[in-house]
């Protein structure tokens, strides 16, 4: 989730507010060990907003050049 938020350049609140999760779950998702874990319905929110705003979650075993599961912007931004 933290480096989905990086590669957006959005904090913690800002996604909460994208996803209609709170803050403190979003706060509490980032700072499970390993998977994330939390309520599947807030997980699907956050992944949800993730997509809409841009972002490929990558899974386990999906295709990925590194072989590992990550995130990756679904298309690069245009630049100025």
């Amino acid at each position: 989730m933290r480096a989905a938020r990086a590669l957006l350049g959005i904090d913690q609140r800002r996604l909460a507010e994208l996803s209609g999760v709170s803050l403190p779950t979003i706060q509490r998702m980032e700072a499970s060990e390993g998977n994330v874990r939390g309520v599947v319905t807030s997980l699907t929110r956050v992944v949800e907003a993730l997509e809409a705003a841009g972002v490929e979650l990558i899974g386990e075993g999906a295709r990925s050049e590194a072989g590992g599961r990550g995130v990756r912007l679904k298309s690069p931004s245009p630049r100025p």
